[in-house]
């Protein structure tokens, strides 16, 4: 046997193994809701335009991960790695500050806005982390990169709020 295959047994089940139920959505949002849920994916629409595809997903995963959205966090996850992505970066993103070398200074920049923009720990985003992401962005892209994580914040609301089922999820369900 090899070390491999010798790991895949360690830990490999050896019985079924029986999970916590899943919990029930609390309510179905969009279909009660429908021409905000029309806005929102409007919304979404234009807030990705021009900016790179991974860097966009890289920030609504953490976001997601920011604000407990676990819907949110499966369904980024998922499209990012069916476009591609290295599976190493989606892991090391929780802890990206101690992991900077998995990613650009551009990607920093965002992921350290992001942070600031979702958490709002001082009430504002500090000027040192807004005038970092302005040296990597033009100010139209920085202004698409506010419009993206703003709308992911506001994705997320809605799912912790009406607990979206995450699991079910298939790469490129909503595009």
């Amino acid at each position: 046997m090899t070390i491999s295959e010798e790991k895949t047994a360690e830990y490999a089940p050896e019985e079924p193994v029986e999970y916590a139920p899943e919990e029930p959505a609390r309510l179905d949002w969009a279909k009660h809701a429908p021409e905000v849920y029309k806005a929102m994916v409007r919304l979404e629409i234009a807030a990705r335009q021009g900016l790179d595809h991974k860097l966009y997903e890289l920030v609504k995963i953490r976001a997601s991960q920011l604000n407990h959205c676990a819907f949110c966090i499966d369904m980024h996850t998922k499209d990012t790695l069916a476009a591609g992505e290295r599976v190493e970066r989606i892991v090391q993103l929780s802890a990206w500050d101690e992991s900077r070398h998995f990613y650009t200074a551009k990607e920093l920049a965002a992921l350290e806005l992001t942070e600031a923009v979702t958490v709002l720990t001082d009430g504002f985003v500090p000027d040192e982390v807004y005038e970092k992401a302005a040296t990597h962005f033009e100010e139209a892209e920085l202004a698409q990169l506010i419009a993206a994580i703003t709308t992911i914040n506001a994705w997320n609301r809605f799912g912790v709020t009406c607990r979206m089922t995450p699991g079910h999820y298939q790469p490129g369900q909503y595009k």
